[in-house]
């Protein structure tokens, strides 16, 4: 890095010219003013191309078979829908992981024509009156 001689007043840049605050609201000048001395070209450049772009032709020979659509897959009746969710929790250990199988198997006992279709399972913390890790099983019928 560069040590610049600091024995100006401060009352003009680095450089000593002029100070900034005289230029305020002036327009930044380009280092060169005159375009006609630029070596740079302004005009569109020519590939050799037509101007209109065309995707390249794909394969073709008694080997490539044409694409067909795929045929619809069977219309889902109403019997195949998710209808409901049941969620069931309880705190992590034996006891209470024992509750919740009690608890999920009395439900389907009292439900007999729900169909699981998904279930979920996760582990999470659950606000009670204090914050404990939860097993959490999510039943989509």
């Amino acid at each position: 890095m560069d040590n610049f001689d600091r024995s100006n007043s401060g009352s003009g840049d680095a450089d000593g010219s002029t100070p900034v605050d005289n230029e305020l609201g002036k327009p930044i000048p380009f280092d060169n003013d005159d375009a006609g001395d630029s070596n740079v070209s302004h005009t569109p450049l020519n590939l050799g191309g037509t101007g209109t772009a065309k995707a390249p032709a794909g394969p073709t020979g008694p080997s490539v078979k044409p694409t067909t659509k795929a045929p619809m897959g069977k219309a889902v009746s109403s019997s195949d829908r998710i209808t409901g969710v049941k969620t069931f929790f309880t705190k992590l250990h034996p006891g209470a992981i024992e509750f919740l199988d009690e608890q999920i198997t009395n439900w389907l006992k009292e439900n007999p024509g729900i169909t699981i279709k998904l279930t979920n399972t996760v582990t999470g913390e659950i606000q009670g009156k204090k914050t404990e890790p939860n097993i959490i099983v999510i039943v989509w019928y």
